[in-house]
């Protein structure tokens, strides 16, 4: 039961990042647009970078490939996205509702990485097959 679970939580967390990874490929401008707006330098680099990783991560979390490291890095990437994009606490109080919610389930999903750094891929994965050998 419990690979089956690992199994179902990796699809599950590749389901929310798969997406708005293919979004950036049909949108890259746009995407680069709204990293602009924020601020944040490089926004084309930025926007590559986290297409890149939307879309890689997402197929390695399904496969269970390097899933440690790969469910770190999205739980750093969730996190900075989360403090640059959803801050509620500078946010118009008639966004601010919305952006706190999205802020929150955004650390919940930080701890659902966690977890999965911690558990690892389980034996429906390649990381298994790669330990076995």
């Amino acid at each position: 039961m419990n690979n089956a679970l690992n199994l179902i939580g990796r699809l599950l967390l590749a389901a929310l990042f798969l997406p708005a990874g293919l979004a950036k490929l049909s949108g890259f401008e746009g995407t680069v647009g709204y990293i602009t707006s924020v601020g944040l330098p490089m926004p084309t680099v930025a926007a590559a970078a986290a297409l890149a990783l939307e879309v890689l991560g997402s197929v390695a979390l399904i496969v269970g490939f390097q899933t440690r490291i790969v469910a770190a890095v999205f739980a750093v990437f969730t996190l900075v996205a989360s403090i640059f994009f959803h801050a509620f606490w500078a946010a118009a109080p008639e966004q601010a509702f919305v952006q706190q919610l999205l802020f929150f389930k955004n650390i919940g999903v930080i701890g659902g990485l966690l977890v999965l750094v911690s558990s690892g891929a389980g034996a429906w994965s390649i990381d298994a097959k790669k330990e076995a050998e």
